[in-house]
Protein backbone atom coordinates (compact mmCIF):
# COMPACT_ATOMS: atom_id res chain seq x y z
CA UNK A 1 0.00 0.00 0.00
CA UNK A 2 2.63 2.32 0.90
CA UNK A 3 4.19 1.78 -2.58
CA UNK A 4 0.71 1.88 -3.84
CA UNK A 5 0.55 5.69 -2.30
CA UNK A 6 3.72 6.45 -3.81
CA UNK A 7 3.03 5.47 -7.82
CA UNK A 8 -0.63 7.12 -7.53
CA UNK A 9 -0.70 10.57 -6.93
CA UNK A 10 -4.39 11.62 -5.91
CA UNK A 11 -5.37 14.80 -7.36
CA UNK A 12 -5.20 17.36 -5.27
CA UNK A 13 -7.56 21.24 -5.42
CA UNK A 14 -3.94 22.68 -6.54
CA UNK A 15 -4.06 20.01 -9.55
CA UNK A 16 -7.48 20.81 -9.77
CA UNK A 17 -7.09 24.81 -10.14
CA UNK A 18 -4.23 24.22 -12.45
CA UNK A 19 -6.18 21.75 -14.31
CA UNK A 20 -8.96 24.02 -14.95
CA UNK A 21 -6.99 27.29 -15.94
CA UNK A 22 -5.04 24.80 -18.95
CA UNK A 23 -8.42 23.74 -19.89
CA UNK A 24 -10.68 26.91 -20.02
CA UNK A 25 -7.55 28.58 -21.65
CA UNK A 26 -6.94 26.06 -24.25
CA UNK A 27 -11.30 26.32 -25.06
CA UNK A 28 -10.65 30.41 -24.93
CA UNK A 29 -7.98 29.72 -27.51
CA UNK A 30 -9.75 27.31 -29.45
CA UNK A 31 -13.02 29.29 -29.55
CA UNK A 32 -11.15 32.44 -30.83
CA UNK A 33 -9.93 29.90 -33.50
CA UNK A 34 -12.94 29.31 -35.14
CA UNK A 35 -12.54 32.64 -36.37
CA UNK A 36 -9.44 32.61 -38.01
CA UNK A 37 -11.03 28.84 -39.56
CA UNK A 38 -14.41 30.63 -40.86
CA UNK A 39 -12.73 33.33 -42.60
CA UNK A 40 -9.73 30.98 -44.37
CA UNK A 41 -11.97 28.44 -45.41
CA UNK A 42 -10.15 25.79 -43.45
CA UNK A 43 -11.81 23.39 -41.08
CA UNK A 44 -11.33 23.96 -37.75
CA UNK A 45 -10.00 20.11 -36.78
CA UNK A 46 -6.69 21.28 -38.43
CA UNK A 47 -6.27 24.72 -36.32
CA UNK A 48 -7.32 21.98 -32.83
CA UNK A 49 -4.44 19.66 -33.87
CA UNK A 50 -1.83 22.85 -34.24
CA UNK A 51 -3.10 23.52 -30.52
CA UNK A 52 -2.27 20.28 -29.62
CA UNK A 53 0.78 20.17 -31.59
CA UNK A 54 2.14 23.35 -29.89
CA UNK A 55 1.46 21.96 -26.54
CA UNK A 56 3.41 18.68 -27.29
CA UNK A 57 6.75 17.59 -26.89
CA UNK A 58 8.12 19.31 -30.14
CA UNK A 59 6.01 22.44 -29.07
CA UNK A 60 6.38 25.53 -26.68
CA UNK A 61 4.10 23.25 -24.28
CA UNK A 62 7.02 20.61 -24.14
CA UNK A 63 4.06 18.06 -23.10
CA UNK A 64 4.88 14.16 -23.26
CA UNK A 65 2.04 12.46 -23.64
CA UNK A 66 1.99 8.95 -25.65
CA UNK A 67 -0.95 7.24 -24.05
CA UNK A 68 -2.38 5.87 -27.06
CA UNK A 69 -5.39 3.82 -24.96
CA UNK A 70 -6.68 6.78 -23.25
CA UNK A 71 -6.87 9.01 -26.28
CA UNK A 72 -8.83 5.90 -28.49
CA UNK A 73 -11.16 6.06 -25.23
CA UNK A 74 -11.69 9.24 -25.33
CA UNK A 75 -11.81 9.92 -28.50
CA UNK A 76 -14.41 7.27 -29.23
CA UNK A 77 -16.67 9.03 -26.26
CA UNK A 78 -16.27 12.29 -28.49
CA UNK A 79 -17.27 10.72 -31.46
CA UNK A 80 -20.05 9.62 -29.75
CA UNK A 81 -20.91 13.28 -29.20
CA UNK A 82 -20.06 14.31 -32.44
CA UNK A 83 -22.66 11.43 -34.03
CA UNK A 84 -25.55 12.41 -31.73
CA UNK A 85 -24.90 16.26 -32.67
CA UNK A 86 -25.19 15.85 -36.23
CA UNK A 87 -27.93 13.36 -36.13
CA UNK A 88 -29.93 16.38 -34.15
CA UNK A 89 -29.45 18.41 -37.16
CA UNK A 90 -30.23 15.84 -39.74
CA UNK A 91 -33.69 17.15 -41.76
CA UNK A 92 -35.63 13.64 -42.64
CA UNK A 93 -37.20 15.43 -45.97
CA UNK A 94 -33.73 16.13 -46.87
CA UNK A 95 -32.25 12.40 -46.04
CA UNK A 96 -34.97 10.16 -47.04
CA UNK A 97 -34.81 10.39 -50.69
CA UNK A 98 -30.76 9.98 -50.15
CA UNK A 99 -31.03 6.98 -48.48
CA UNK A 100 -30.24 4.49 -50.83
CA UNK A 101 -27.26 6.05 -52.46
CA UNK A 102 -25.97 6.88 -49.28
CA UNK A 103 -26.20 3.25 -48.14
CA UNK A 104 -25.01 1.95 -51.40
CA UNK A 105 -21.87 4.46 -50.74
CA UNK A 106 -20.96 3.45 -47.26
CA UNK A 107 -20.87 -0.45 -47.95
CA UNK A 108 -19.86 -0.81 -51.66
CA UNK A 109 -18.16 2.18 -51.69
CA UNK A 110 -15.98 1.17 -49.03
CA UNK A 111 -15.13 -1.99 -50.13
CA UNK A 112 -13.41 -0.53 -53.30
CA UNK A 113 -12.10 2.20 -51.36
CA UNK A 114 -9.98 0.30 -48.97
CA UNK A 115 -9.08 -2.43 -52.02
CA UNK A 116 -7.78 0.56 -53.93
CA UNK A 117 -6.02 2.06 -51.29
CA UNK A 118 -4.75 -1.40 -49.61
CA UNK A 119 -3.35 -1.94 -53.50
CA UNK A 120 -1.20 1.18 -53.43
CA UNK A 121 0.23 0.95 -49.67
CA UNK A 122 1.50 -2.67 -50.85
CA UNK A 123 2.54 -2.55 -53.96
CA UNK A 124 3.71 1.71 -54.13
CA UNK A 125 5.12 1.92 -50.30
CA UNK A 126 6.12 -1.80 -49.50
CA UNK A 127 4.11 -2.43 -46.67
CA UNK A 128 2.60 -5.68 -45.67
CA UNK A 129 -0.79 -6.51 -46.68
CA UNK A 130 -1.90 -6.32 -43.06
CA UNK A 131 -0.37 -2.95 -42.52
CA UNK A 132 -1.83 -2.17 -46.06
CA UNK A 133 -5.38 -3.45 -45.30
CA UNK A 134 -5.39 -1.28 -42.39
CA UNK A 135 -4.31 2.08 -43.79
CA UNK A 136 -6.75 1.34 -46.32
CA UNK A 137 -9.69 0.77 -44.12
CA UNK A 138 -8.58 3.50 -42.03
CA UNK A 139 -8.69 6.50 -44.46
CA UNK A 140 -11.53 5.32 -46.01
CA UNK A 141 -14.57 6.87 -43.71
CA UNK A 142 -15.44 9.97 -44.41
CA UNK A 143 -15.42 13.16 -41.70
CA UNK A 144 -19.09 14.70 -41.37
CA UNK A 145 -17.74 17.64 -39.19
CA UNK A 146 -14.67 18.34 -41.73
CA UNK A 147 -17.34 17.97 -44.50
CA UNK A 148 -19.54 20.28 -43.48
CA UNK A 149 -17.86 22.75 -41.68
CA UNK A 150 -17.08 23.93 -45.25
CA UNK A 151 -20.05 22.76 -47.42
CA UNK A 152 -22.65 25.01 -44.68
CA UNK A 153 -21.15 28.39 -46.75
CA UNK A 154 -22.12 27.12 -50.09
CA UNK A 155 -25.81 26.43 -50.43
CA UNK A 156 -26.17 22.74 -52.29
CA UNK A 157 -28.73 20.90 -53.47
CA UNK A 158 -30.30 18.71 -51.10
CA UNK A 159 -29.63 15.42 -52.78
CA UNK A 160 -26.18 15.65 -52.38
CA UNK A 161 -26.09 17.20 -48.57
CA UNK A 162 -28.21 14.25 -48.03
CA UNK A 163 -25.95 12.19 -49.26
CA UNK A 164 -22.77 13.25 -47.67
CA UNK A 165 -24.40 13.62 -44.39
CA UNK A 166 -25.94 10.01 -44.07
CA UNK A 167 -22.72 8.61 -45.81
CA UNK A 168 -20.65 10.10 -43.11
CA UNK A 169 -22.97 8.76 -40.63
CA UNK A 170 -23.34 5.31 -41.88
CA UNK A 171 -19.84 4.73 -43.02
CA UNK A 172 -18.11 4.78 -39.75
CA UNK A 173 -19.61 1.44 -38.30
CA UNK A 174 -18.40 -0.67 -41.36
CA UNK A 175 -14.69 0.82 -41.25
CA UNK A 176 -14.74 0.14 -37.50
CA UNK A 177 -15.40 -3.21 -38.00
CA UNK A 178 -12.88 -3.85 -40.48
CA UNK A 179 -10.14 -2.13 -38.95
CA UNK A 180 -10.59 -4.09 -35.49
CA UNK A 181 -10.93 -7.54 -37.44
CA UNK A 182 -7.85 -6.62 -39.10
CA UNK A 183 -5.77 -5.88 -36.12
CA UNK A 184 -6.91 -8.91 -34.65
CA UNK A 185 -3.85 -11.60 -34.04
CA UNK A 186 -4.13 -14.61 -36.85
CA UNK A 187 -4.88 -14.15 -40.62
CA UNK A 188 -7.49 -11.57 -41.89
CA UNK A 189 -10.93 -13.29 -42.18
CA UNK A 190 -12.30 -14.52 -45.01
CA UNK A 191 -14.08 -11.53 -46.87
CA UNK A 192 -17.85 -13.42 -46.76
CA UNK A 193 -17.36 -13.76 -43.24
CA UNK A 194 -16.44 -10.16 -42.69
CA UNK A 195 -19.76 -9.01 -44.58
CA UNK A 196 -21.66 -11.21 -42.53
CA UNK A 197 -20.49 -9.74 -39.32
CA UNK A 198 -21.01 -5.68 -40.78
CA UNK A 199 -24.07 -6.81 -41.96
CA UNK A 200 -25.47 -8.51 -38.58
CA UNK A 201 -23.95 -5.47 -36.14
CA UNK A 202 -25.51 -2.93 -38.89
CA UNK A 203 -29.12 -4.58 -38.35
CA UNK A 204 -28.08 -4.73 -34.69
CA UNK A 205 -27.39 -0.82 -34.33
CA UNK A 206 -30.01 0.05 -36.42
CA UNK A 207 -32.94 -2.03 -34.71
CA UNK A 208 -31.88 -0.54 -31.44
CA UNK A 209 -31.12 3.20 -32.39
CA UNK A 210 -34.35 3.28 -34.38
CA UNK A 211 -36.39 1.63 -31.13
CA UNK A 212 -34.22 4.13 -28.77
CA UNK A 213 -35.26 7.33 -30.77
CA UNK A 214 -38.79 6.29 -31.19
CA UNK A 215 -39.08 5.50 -27.28
CA UNK A 216 -37.13 8.48 -26.84
CA UNK A 217 -39.17 10.85 -28.60
CA UNK A 218 -42.25 9.57 -27.29
CA UNK A 219 -41.78 10.00 -23.63
CA UNK A 220 -40.22 13.52 -24.17
CA UNK A 221 -43.38 14.56 -26.05
CA UNK A 222 -45.82 12.77 -23.53
CA UNK A 223 -44.14 13.96 -20.30
CA UNK A 224 -43.57 17.33 -19.49
CA UNK A 225 -40.31 18.06 -17.29
CA UNK A 226 -40.46 20.57 -14.43
CA UNK A 227 -37.44 22.66 -16.24
CA UNK A 228 -36.37 23.13 -19.86
CA UNK A 229 -32.85 23.21 -19.01
CA UNK A 230 -33.84 19.21 -18.74
CA UNK A 231 -34.58 18.74 -22.27
CA UNK A 232 -31.42 19.17 -23.76
CA UNK A 233 -29.83 16.70 -21.20
CA UNK A 234 -32.39 13.89 -21.62
CA UNK A 235 -32.27 14.23 -25.49
CA UNK A 236 -28.32 14.15 -25.39
CA UNK A 237 -28.88 11.15 -22.33
CA UNK A 238 -31.21 9.07 -24.98
CA UNK A 239 -28.68 9.45 -28.08
CA UNK A 240 -25.67 8.10 -25.38
CA UNK A 241 -27.99 5.06 -24.40
CA UNK A 242 -28.42 3.72 -28.14
CA UNK A 243 -24.73 4.26 -28.49
CA UNK A 244 -24.47 2.19 -25.09
CA UNK A 245 -27.15 -0.13 -25.45
CA UNK A 246 -25.64 -1.07 -29.45
CA UNK A 247 -22.24 -1.51 -28.57
CA UNK A 248 -23.36 -4.19 -25.65
CA UNK A 249 -25.16 -5.88 -27.79
CA UNK A 250 -22.38 -6.61 -30.18
CA UNK A 251 -24.19 -4.07 -32.07
CA UNK A 252 -22.64 -0.89 -34.00
CA UNK A 253 -22.97 1.82 -31.30
CA UNK A 254 -22.02 4.34 -33.70
CA UNK A 255 -24.86 4.06 -36.31
CA UNK A 256 -27.42 3.32 -33.54
CA UNK A 257 -26.31 6.61 -31.71
CA UNK A 258 -26.97 8.54 -35.25
CA UNK A 259 -30.26 6.86 -35.91
CA UNK A 260 -31.47 7.83 -32.45
CA UNK A 261 -30.41 11.65 -32.44
CA UNK A 262 -31.99 12.28 -36.61
CA UNK A 263 -35.38 10.55 -34.85
CA UNK A 264 -34.52 12.88 -31.75
CA UNK A 265 -34.22 15.39 -33.85
CA UNK A 266 -37.08 14.86 -36.33
CA UNK A 267 -39.44 14.58 -33.53
CA UNK A 268 -40.63 18.36 -32.84
CA UNK A 269 -39.28 18.05 -29.59
CA UNK A 270 -40.54 20.67 -26.88
CA UNK A 271 -37.99 23.58 -26.49
CA UNK A 272 -36.19 22.28 -29.70
CA UNK A 273 -33.63 25.67 -30.60
CA UNK A 274 -32.88 25.32 -26.88
CA UNK A 275 -31.72 21.26 -26.98
CA UNK A 276 -30.20 22.00 -30.75
CA UNK A 277 -27.74 24.81 -29.03
CA UNK A 278 -26.77 22.89 -26.43
CA UNK A 279 -25.53 19.51 -28.50
CA UNK A 280 -24.08 22.17 -30.76
CA UNK A 281 -21.82 22.88 -27.90
CA UNK A 282 -21.33 19.65 -26.39
CA UNK A 283 -20.18 18.74 -30.04
CA UNK A 284 -17.65 21.77 -30.56
CA UNK A 285 -16.28 20.76 -27.12
CA UNK A 286 -15.65 17.10 -28.15
CA UNK A 287 -14.07 18.12 -31.38
CA UNK A 288 -11.88 20.60 -29.27
CA UNK A 289 -10.75 18.06 -26.59
CA UNK A 290 -10.45 15.00 -29.37
CA UNK A 291 -8.33 17.15 -31.74
CA UNK A 292 -5.98 18.88 -29.15
CA UNK A 293 -5.45 15.31 -27.38
CA UNK A 294 -4.69 13.78 -31.07
CA UNK A 295 -2.31 16.90 -31.58
CA UNK A 296 -0.80 15.86 -27.86
CA UNK A 297 -0.16 12.14 -29.41
CA UNK A 298 1.83 13.25 -32.55
CA UNK A 299 5.52 13.61 -32.50
CA UNK A 300 6.12 15.99 -35.67
CA UNK A 301 9.83 15.16 -35.49
CA UNK A 302 9.58 11.41 -36.09
CA UNK A 303 7.41 12.24 -39.14
CA UNK A 304 10.24 12.94 -41.89
CA UNK A 305 10.37 9.49 -43.03
CA UNK A 306 6.39 9.01 -43.39
CA UNK A 307 5.78 12.43 -45.72
CA UNK A 308 6.14 11.17 -48.89
CA UNK A 309 4.69 7.65 -48.24
CA UNK A 310 1.22 9.88 -46.66
CA UNK A 311 1.24 11.83 -50.06
CA UNK A 312 1.48 8.65 -52.02
CA UNK A 313 -1.26 7.28 -50.49
CA UNK A 314 -3.60 10.41 -50.25
CA UNK A 315 -3.45 10.72 -53.56
CA UNK A 316 -4.34 7.44 -55.11
CA UNK A 317 -7.34 8.21 -52.34
CA UNK A 318 -8.21 11.29 -53.61
CA UNK A 319 -8.06 11.01 -57.05
CA UNK A 320 -8.41 6.96 -58.02
CA UNK A 321 -10.04 5.53 -54.60
CA UNK A 322 -12.89 7.96 -53.86
CA UNK A 323 -13.75 8.66 -57.62
CA UNK A 324 -14.05 5.22 -58.25
CA UNK A 325 -16.14 4.05 -54.44
CA UNK A 326 -18.64 7.13 -55.59
CA UNK A 327 -18.82 5.76 -59.49
CA UNK A 328 -19.40 2.20 -58.75
CA UNK A 329 -21.56 3.08 -55.60
CA UNK A 330 -23.63 5.59 -57.23
CA UNK A 331 -23.72 3.20 -60.38
CA UNK A 332 -27.59 2.10 -59.46
CA UNK A 333 -28.66 5.51 -58.93
CA UNK A 334 -28.58 8.45 -61.61
CA UNK A 335 -26.85 11.18 -60.62
CA UNK A 336 -25.62 13.67 -62.73
CA UNK A 337 -21.80 13.56 -63.30
CA UNK A 338 -21.60 17.48 -61.49
CA UNK A 339 -23.11 15.40 -58.24
CA UNK A 340 -20.98 12.74 -58.44
CA UNK A 341 -17.49 14.99 -59.00
CA UNK A 342 -18.28 17.05 -56.12
CA UNK A 343 -18.78 13.73 -53.91
CA UNK A 344 -15.41 12.67 -55.13
CA UNK A 345 -13.88 15.35 -54.02
CA UNK A 346 -15.98 16.40 -50.48
CA UNK A 347 -14.82 13.03 -49.12
CA UNK A 348 -13.07 14.87 -46.66
CA UNK A 349 -10.87 13.05 -43.69
CA UNK A 350 -10.84 14.03 -40.46
CA UNK A 351 -11.68 12.81 -36.43
CA UNK A 352 -12.78 9.34 -37.31
CA UNK A 353 -9.76 7.97 -39.50
CA UNK A 354 -7.22 9.72 -37.21
CA UNK A 355 -8.76 8.16 -34.07
CA UNK A 356 -9.16 4.72 -35.88
CA UNK A 357 -5.55 4.89 -36.39
CA UNK A 358 -4.74 4.76 -32.46
CA UNK A 359 -6.47 1.09 -32.67
CA UNK A 360 -3.24 -1.12 -34.02
CA UNK A 361 -1.22 1.03 -32.23
CA UNK A 362 -3.40 -0.54 -29.07
CA UNK A 363 -3.50 -3.80 -30.51
CA UNK A 364 0.22 -3.55 -30.74
CA UNK A 365 0.21 -4.37 -34.72
CA UNK A 366 3.94 -3.88 -35.69
CA UNK A 367 4.77 -0.90 -37.56
CA UNK A 368 1.63 1.12 -35.72
CA UNK A 369 2.95 4.21 -35.10
CA UNK A 370 4.04 4.38 -38.54
CA UNK A 371 0.73 3.54 -39.66
CA UNK A 372 -0.25 6.52 -36.86
CA UNK A 373 1.97 9.16 -38.38
CA UNK A 374 1.02 8.38 -42.19
CA UNK A 375 -2.49 8.74 -41.59
CA UNK A 376 -2.35 12.14 -39.56
CA UNK A 377 -0.09 13.79 -42.16
CA UNK A 378 -2.63 12.19 -45.17
CA UNK A 379 -5.35 13.98 -43.23
CA UNK A 380 -3.73 17.16 -42.43
CA UNK A 381 -2.32 17.76 -46.45
CA UNK A 382 -5.18 16.97 -47.85
CA UNK A 383 -8.01 18.84 -45.72
CA UNK A 384 -5.78 21.56 -46.56
CA UNK A 385 -6.31 21.44 -50.27
CA UNK A 386 -9.72 20.03 -50.28
CA UNK A 387 -11.59 22.08 -47.25
CA UNK A 388 -10.41 25.57 -49.50
CA UNK A 389 -11.28 24.24 -52.80
CA UNK A 390 -15.03 22.76 -52.05
CA UNK A 391 -16.97 25.93 -51.86
CA UNK A 392 -14.79 26.89 -55.54
CA UNK A 393 -15.41 23.45 -56.88
CA UNK A 394 -19.39 23.69 -55.85
CA UNK A 395 -19.80 26.93 -57.84
CA UNK A 396 -17.87 25.54 -60.93
CA UNK A 397 -19.75 22.99 -61.17
CA UNK A 398 -22.98 25.02 -60.77
CA UNK A 399 -24.23 23.27 -57.74
CA UNK A 400 -23.79 26.16 -54.98
CA UNK A 401 -25.96 28.81 -56.80
CA UNK A 402 -29.77 28.28 -56.15
CA UNK A 403 -30.25 29.45 -52.36
CA UNK A 404 -34.03 28.92 -51.14
CA UNK A 405 -35.94 30.31 -48.29
CA UNK A 406 -34.84 30.75 -45.08
CA UNK A 407 -36.78 28.32 -41.98
CA UNK A 408 -37.99 29.41 -39.20
CA UNK A 409 -37.09 29.18 -35.91
CA UNK A 410 -39.34 27.39 -34.21
CA UNK A 411 -39.22 27.02 -30.32
CA UNK A 412 -42.34 24.62 -28.11
CA UNK A 413 -43.22 24.65 -24.57
CA UNK A 414 -45.49 22.47 -23.62
CA UNK A 415 -49.11 23.69 -21.11
CA UNK A 416 -49.73 20.62 -19.72
CA UNK A 417 -52.67 21.62 -17.24
CA UNK A 418 -54.22 23.76 -20.26
CA UNK A 419 -53.65 20.31 -22.53
CA UNK A 420 -51.42 22.95 -25.21
CA UNK A 421 -48.65 24.35 -26.69
CA UNK A 422 -47.20 27.65 -26.34
CA UNK A 423 -44.93 28.11 -29.72
CA UNK A 424 -42.42 31.16 -30.11
CA UNK A 425 -41.27 31.53 -34.01
CA UNK A 426 -38.87 33.61 -34.98
CA UNK A 427 -38.86 35.24 -38.19
CA UNK A 428 -35.31 34.80 -40.21
CA UNK A 429 -34.18 37.47 -42.92
CA UNK A 430 -34.58 35.16 -45.51
CA UNK A 431 -37.97 33.67 -44.82
CA UNK A 432 -41.09 34.52 -47.30
CA UNK A 433 -43.20 35.24 -43.85
CA UNK A 434 -41.87 38.64 -44.29
CA UNK A 435 -44.71 41.02 -45.71
CA UNK A 436 -47.79 38.21 -44.51
CA UNK A 437 -50.55 39.86 -42.82
CA UNK A 438 -51.57 37.43 -39.37
CA UNK A 439 -55.09 37.05 -40.95
CA UNK A 440 -52.85 35.40 -44.24
CA UNK A 441 -51.20 32.89 -42.27
CA UNK A 442 -54.57 30.94 -42.26
CA UNK A 443 -54.32 29.04 -39.02
CA UNK A 444 -55.55 25.89 -38.11
CA UNK A 445 -58.46 26.17 -35.58
CA UNK A 446 -57.31 25.79 -32.47
CA UNK A 447 -54.39 27.71 -33.00
CA UNK A 448 -53.96 31.72 -32.59
CA UNK A 449 -51.34 34.33 -32.97
CA UNK A 450 -51.47 36.01 -29.47
CA UNK A 451 -48.35 38.52 -29.59
CA UNK A 452 -45.52 39.84 -31.51
CA UNK A 453 -42.39 41.08 -30.14
CA UNK A 454 -40.70 43.89 -32.80
CA UNK A 455 -37.37 45.48 -32.08
CA UNK A 456 -37.79 45.09 -28.07
CA UNK A 457 -41.60 45.94 -27.94
CA UNK A 458 -44.44 43.48 -27.87
CA UNK A 459 -48.15 43.95 -28.79
CA UNK A 460 -51.05 41.98 -29.61
CA UNK A 461 -51.34 41.76 -33.16
CA UNK A 462 -54.31 43.05 -35.68
CA UNK A 463 -55.68 40.45 -38.69
CA UNK A 464 -54.44 43.12 -40.45
CA UNK A 465 -51.22 43.50 -38.85
CA UNK A 466 -48.27 42.95 -41.29
CA UNK A 467 -45.38 40.42 -40.27
CA UNK A 468 -42.03 41.40 -40.49
CA UNK A 469 -38.18 39.32 -40.56
CA UNK A 470 -36.86 39.26 -37.07
CA UNK A 471 -40.37 39.22 -35.70
CA UNK A 472 -40.72 36.87 -33.03
CA UNK A 473 -44.50 35.41 -32.67
CA UNK A 474 -46.14 33.60 -29.72
CA UNK A 475 -48.59 31.55 -30.57
CA UNK A 476 -51.22 28.99 -28.54
CA UNK A 477 -52.23 25.89 -30.19
CA UNK A 478 -54.42 23.13 -28.74
CA UNK A 479 -52.83 19.25 -28.38
CA UNK A 480 -54.76 18.15 -31.44
CA UNK A 481 -53.75 21.09 -34.18
CA UNK A 482 -49.74 21.69 -32.64
CA UNK A 483 -48.58 19.79 -35.28
CA UNK A 484 -50.63 21.22 -37.93
CA UNK A 485 -49.78 24.73 -36.86
CA UNK A 486 -45.92 24.08 -36.96
CA UNK A 487 -46.78 23.03 -40.06
CA UNK A 488 -48.37 25.81 -41.55
CA UNK A 489 -45.91 28.15 -40.21
CA UNK A 490 -42.84 26.73 -41.93
CA UNK A 491 -45.02 26.14 -45.12
CA UNK A 492 -45.84 30.62 -45.16
CA UNK A 493 -42.51 30.79 -44.09
CA UNK A 494 -40.91 28.47 -47.41
CA UNK A 495 -43.75 29.72 -49.75
CA UNK A 496 -45.24 32.93 -48.10
CA UNK A 497 -48.79 33.67 -48.94
CA UNK A 498 -49.17 31.76 -51.77
CA UNK A 499 -47.93 28.46 -49.88
CA UNK A 500 -51.78 27.10 -49.75
CA UNK A 501 -51.61 27.40 -53.63
CA UNK A 502 -48.36 25.80 -53.94
CA UNK A 503 -49.40 22.92 -52.08
CA UNK A 504 -47.01 24.04 -49.11
CA UNK A 505 -49.72 23.96 -46.37
CA UNK A 506 -49.59 20.83 -44.93
CA UNK A 507 -52.87 20.63 -42.45
CA UNK A 508 -53.26 23.97 -42.09
CA UNK A 509 -56.17 25.06 -44.92
CA UNK A 510 -59.22 23.20 -45.84
CA UNK A 511 -62.91 23.26 -43.71
CA UNK A 512 -60.87 23.65 -40.16
CA UNK A 513 -59.07 26.61 -41.00
CA UNK A 514 -59.91 29.71 -39.80
CA UNK A 515 -58.20 33.23 -39.96
CA UNK A 516 -55.87 33.79 -36.64
CA UNK A 517 -57.44 36.43 -34.75
CA UNK A 518 -61.15 36.42 -35.77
Amino acid sequence: MPGLARREQPLTVHHLNQLLLVCSLVLLVAVAAVRISSRSGLPSLLVYLGIGIAMGQDGVGNVHFNNAELTQVIGYAALVVILAEGGLGTKWKEIKPALPAATSLALVGIAVSVGVTATAAHYLIGLEWRQALIIGAVVSSTDAAAVFSVLRKVPLPARVTGILEAESGFNDAPVVILVVAFCTAGPVEHWYVLLGEITLELAIGAAIGLAVGWLGSWGLRHVALPASGLYPIAVMAIAVTAYAAGALAHGSGFLAVYLAAMMLGNAKLPHWPATRGFAEGLGWIAQIGMFVLLGLLVTPHEMGDDIVPALVIGLVLTMVARPLSVVVGLLPFRIPWQEQTLLSWAGLRGAVPIILATIPMVSGIAESRRIFNIVFVLVVAYTLIQGPTLPWLARQLRLGESEGAADLGIESAPLERLRGHLLSVAIPKGSRMHGVEVAELRMPSGAAVTLVVRDGTSFVPLPTTVLRRGDELLVVATDPVRDAAERRLRAVGQGGKLAGWLGLAGNGTGPHSRHSGQ
